[in-house]
């Protein structure tokens, strides 16, 4: 009895495994690939920065996916279309999604050099406050020890 059902999925999934695939026609309005990877881009950091700081998104007004279109004057549908359409050929898509890991990796190293730099402004700057209180307490040491009036 179990050999019958087994038998039976085997050749169900067998069967349901080899449908064909056809292509996606090409959308009437199929977003550039250049407009694509700026949108994957788009997506990538907002995804990002959801992950860190969420409600401050939320307390902001700001709903991702509309920000991402609006911001790239595009719509929902025209994005699924356009993600599906270049998602058939796995060689174009590779290529799409290597230049939005390209274009992250630009911008992680400008905010990273950015970054880099603050720092060292800020150690500049709290080297300077930390010499003028060191020349303050030295001013009021010195005050403290000529004042003390002499013993007889």
């Amino acid at each position: 009895m179990k050999i019958k059902y087994v038998s039976f999925l085997v050749l169900f999934l067998t069967l349901s495994s080899c449908y064909n695939v056809q292509k996606p026609n090409k959308p009437d309005n199929l977003i550039s690939e250049d407009a694509m990877v700026n949108v994957l881009v788009d997506m990538a950091i907002m995804s990002s920065a959801k992950g860190v700081n969420k409600s401050k998104i939320e307390d902001s007004g700001i709903v991702p996916d509309e920000y991402i279109y609006k911001k790239n004057n595009i719509d929902s549908l025209s994005f699924s279309e356009s993600n599906a359409y270049y998602a058939y050929d796995i060689k174009k898509y590779d290529a799409i999604y290597q230049r939005v890991k390209d274009s992250l990796v630009v911008v992680r190293d400008k905010y990273k050099a950015i970054d880099v730099k603050e720092k060292k402004e800020k150690e500049v700057k709290d080297s300077i406050k930390r010499a003028k209180v060191n020349i303050e307490k030295r001013k009021n040491n010195e005050k403290t020890t000529l004042v003390t009036p002499v013993k007889k």
